[in-house]
């Protein structure tokens, strides 16, 4: 996922809870997304603009508050649209979902993921790590370093290290889960949420 695409699926993710004003969006996605902590409004307003451009988002505005004032609060809703879109990559599972920067913003979603597809992002993500955690560990073997470059490296190989536990401890909770059907989320407002079947709708 390219920063901009990763942008999107935040922006989308976090209106899927509820309408919210530019200034609220920026402070929920600066505090929730560490990918996006330096967000600026010079970037997020861009991707609205996009956002409702391509009818993802729609906007409404509200009349100012004060009087004399010019400025209008604008409310950002997703729309249906956006919801579909949203769901088509919430449901992609190709190596770009557990890249560095866009496995945060995936997990950050996953519950708005199917299980599934949960599992293979946490098992792609896994598998990446493991094998950065083998390189580095190769790396030291064959070179000389003087402390601090050591000190760093063992850093960054611990670092790593507790990801992997850590991506096992994930892995492990979302096997041992009660199974769902495909295609059924708990949440009623998801586009791929399919209400259990009852006695009457069997």
């Amino acid at each position: 996922m390219r920063r901009r695409e990763m942008l999107e699926f935040a922006v989308l993710g976090l209106l899927h809870e509820s309408p919210l004003h530019g200034y609220e969006l920026r402070r929920r996605l600066n505090t929730r997304l560490g990918a996006f902590r330096a967000l600026s409004f010079g970037t997020l307003y861009p991707c609205l603009a996009s956002l409702q451009g391509q009818e993802l988002v729609s906007v409404d505005r509200d009349e100012p508050r004060a009087a004399g004032s010019r400025r209008q609060r604008i409310t950002y809703t997703i729309t249906d649209a956006g919801r579909e879109a949203f769901a088509a990559i919430a449901g992609r599972t190709d190596p770009s979902s557990w890249a560095d920067d866009a496995f945060d913003v995936r997990l950050a979603f996953f519950a708005r993921t199917e299980r599934e597809v949960r599992l293979r992002i946490l098992e792609g993500r896994r598998a990446r790590l493991a094998e950065q955690l083998g390189a580095m560990r190769a790396a030291e073997q064959g070179e000389r370093l003087d402390r601090w470059t050591a000190a760093l490296h063992s850093h960054g190989e611990d670092a790593t290290e507790r990801a992997v536990v850590w991506l096992d401890e994930l892995i492990d909770a979302e096997r041992r889960a009660p199974q769902v059907r495909p295609g059924s989320l708990s949440d009623p407002d998801h586009p791929a949420f399919n209400p259990p079947p009852t006695k009457e709708n069997p």
